[in-house]
């Protein structure tokens, strides 16, 4: 038998083996890919997954993307800036103090100015006054406005938003309605007013003032009064413990159980929208008082008072 011969024999037996097992291989790998409906292979995460593929591809919940919608990644406060994540170390993150320090160094200087009238709801009165002084020159504006940056400085630490009505960078003022209104403007959750007292000798102690319910003009106080007070409640307990001096003794009884004084002639009062209230730290005319608001180490704690107290409101959920 020739080569060609041999040759045409053997392809003619193994090309149909071969194509039989073609066929055979191509039928079984069809059926196995095949899903119903032609549908596609579903992901790793689709429903049809398998359940140890699933858990693999699922995040965990420290690597996941989703926040509370409440919370920025940050932890800060949301969109309204107040209802933030809780952080100890800040407290009240989120919420805005106003302190109006009373009077300005600079108002002796503009005795005209601060003398024009302005409407404080109920009457009017003067923009400003020059404020009180010790026997020996220490004017109630320079206490004040020292007393108040501490105590910004303090409520900063925690969190706050501070705003002061000035910061001893105004020639005079600002006059007592603009005082009220930048309180307002600023959406302040509690503002507080920081003074001294001009009595008389031997009299002693710190007090108050919280709003009366006032209707009149542009002032209606209807509903801060009863925020106010508590505010005040807070801020004489802080204040008393912070500086280990007591309420005033020259303002009668009530004054000297509660340290509270409730007015309705004080325009920065009237005039507010938000919590307010005026803290008198003490007598400038009284020797013995006058030796703790000329130092400054019981400055500093008549700021930790401030602050303190501005702190306990802001964080009291039972409305005391």
């Amino acid at each position: 038998m020739s080569l060609r011969r041999r040759l045409l024999v053997v392809l003619a037996i193994v090309l149909p083996v071969c194509l039989a097992g073609w066929v055979a291989w191509r039928s079984t790998r069809a059926d196995g890919d095949r899903t119903p409906g032609a549908a596609p292979v579903p992901a790793a995460s689709s429903p049809t997954a398998s359940s140890s593929t699933a858990a693999a591809e699922e995040p965990s919940p420290a690597a996941s993307p989703s926040l509370s919608p409440s919370l920025s990644p940050s932890g800060s406060a949301g969109p309204d800036g107040r209802d933030g994540a809780e952080d100890p170390d800040e407290p009240l993150r989120g919420r805005v103090v106003v302190l109006d320090p009373g009077h300005n160094p600079g108002n002796r200087e503009h005795v005209r100015e601060i003398a024009r009238r302005v409407d404080v709801g109920t009457h009017r009165k003067e923009c400003d006054t020059t404020g009180t002084a010790t026997n020996a020159g220490y004017p109630e504006a320079a206490f004040t406005l020292d007393v108040t940056r501490r105590a910004r400085a303090l409520l900063e630490e925690r969190g706050a938003v501070v705003v002061l009505t000035h910061d001893g960078d105004r020639p005079f003022g600002p006059c007592v309605d603009e005082r009220a209104v930048i309180g307002n403007e600023a959406g302040a959750d509690a503002a507080v007013s920081v003074h001294a007292d001009g009595s008389g000798e031997g009299n002693r102690g710190f007090h108050v003032i919280v709003p009366a319910r006032v209707t009149a003009g542009a002032a209606d106080t209807t509903g801060i009064t009863g925020p106010s007070r508590r505010l005040g409640r807070h801020l004489v307990d802080a204040f008393a413990e912070a500086t280990g001096t007591g309420t005033a003794d020259y303002l009668g009884g009530a004054v000297a159980d509660t340290g509270l004084v409730t007015r309705g002639d004080l325009g920065g009062l009237n005039l507010s929208r938000v919590p307010k209230v005026f803290l008198e730290c003490g007598n400038m005319r009284d020797a013995r008082d006058a030796g703790l608001l000329t130092d400054p180490a019981w400055r500093d704690r008549a700021a930790h008072g401030i602050a303190d107290g501005v702190t306990a409101h802001l964080l009291d959920t039972d409305g005391r």
